[in-house]
């Protein structure tokens, strides 16, 4: 592999090539991170499903597999989130993403101690905000990505924050090929981020036959629904999707306080840590209480779709990238693949360009 694009992002973070997975829930764990991180790009561990004790357990199996730099996701409204932080520091994980913006404090202590502070966004006024606090970097997600995600489309909100704010900025949400990486960078991206194209690799724990179910989907097939968890959510169209579509809100809050049940018993949490956090979630994104009780719905159907493989009775997160997607290839595979493909469509530019020469004799 000898094709390389320097950016701000790989002088940033430290690492050989622009391209970030994303901290998925239930599918960004160590062995996803670490096949990203030894391919030359940015893995990012998801936390947000796990405990204080479960989080130090991966970031250690993700050290263990790789002494590449990596990212740790985490949620800025936990309750915990000042000791996640300080375990991250602890542990020299190199960057720290953010599904919601974090406060200044908690900016300050982890740039304090080295750490690259990447926020997602959704909005450039998000991305001023956050870079006005510190932020070293932004994800910013386009309406094409999966999972949560806004109705402006990449190629709409992305040149709209780059002329917002003077940081690096990497792109999100439609990306999977060289050719987006070179379409983002031409934008005046730093890079790209991807999350579906990640889980659909052969480093992704997620099971084979639930791959399979993706892979065979056309680009009309996914949906952008606030039935899951009262936010808009793009997930694949499945028989279950399609029933809550169609169910009513009683119905949709009767399975977020059975799912908020389950949530407590696989994480341990109190019913007043879990309010305390919903309180959190309530504030940060101005949400009614219908839709604070169905967020528990997130993690236990995604669990029950990306972990146990049950599409019938669990939520299959996606990008409508996912409809454009053939193939299965390791993490290596897939990085190379891309690199090699953005240089050569980079430098096939130049065949557009008219010389100096030619342009005064025309």
């Amino acid at each position: 592999m000898t094709a390389r694009l320097r950016t701000p992002l790989t002088e940033l973070v430290g690492i050989e090539h622009p391209i970030v997975q994303t901290g998925m829930g239930w599918v960004a764990g160590p062995g996803l991170v670490a096949a990203t991180a030894n391919a030359g790009g940015l893995g990012i561990l998801a936390s947000a499903t796990m405990n204080l004790d479960e989080l130090e357990v991966a970031i250690a199996k993700t050290k263990a597999k790789t002494d590449k730099p990596f990212g740790v996701n985490i949620r800025a409204d936990l309750s915990d989130a000042p000791d996640r932080i300080e375990m991250m520091i602890r542990e020299g994980v190199k960057v720290a993403s953010f599904a919601l913006a974090p406060k200044k404090e908690l900016i300050a202590r982890l740039k304090d101690n080295g750490v690259v502070v990447m926020p997602s966004i959704g909005a450039a006024k998000h991305a001023v905000k956050v870079a006005s606090w510190g932020a070293d970097a932004v994800i910013v997600q386009g309406g094409e990505g999966g999972g949560h995600t806004g109705s402006v489309a990449t190629t709409l909100l992305l040149p709209s924050v780059l002329d917002a704010v003077d940081i690096p900025v990497v792109a999100g949400g439609g990306f999977f090929d060289g050719r987006g990486l070179a379409a983002a960078l031409s934008y005046g991206a730093a890079g790209v981020a991807m999350g579906t194209r990640f889980l659909l690799t052969q480093d992704s724990s997620v099971p084979d036959s639930v791959k399979q179910e993706y892979l065979q989907r056309g680009l009309q097939d996914t949906v952008v629904s606030t039935k899951v968890d009262g936010m808009p959510h793009r997930v694949l169209k499945t028989e279950l999707v399609e029933k809550l579509e169609h169910s009513g809100r009683t119905r949709g809050l009767v399975a977020a306080l059975v799912n908020a049940a389950k949530f407590k018993s696989m994480t341990g949490m109190k019913w007043t840590t879990m309010a305390k956090e919903g309180l959190n979630t309530r504030k940060h994104k101005d949400l009614t209480w219908s839709q604070v009780v169905m967020g528990a719905n997130t993690p236990m159907l995604l669990k029950a779709g990306l972990v146990e493989g049950n599409t019938q009775a669990g939520v299959l997160a996606s990008g409508q990238v996912a409809g454009i997607i053939e193939d299965l290839p390791t993490c290596q595979e897939l990085i190379d693949r891309i690199i090699e493909e953005a240089v050569e469509r980079i430098d096939g530019l130049a065949k557009y360009r008219v010389a100096d020469t030619e342009s005064a004799t025309a």
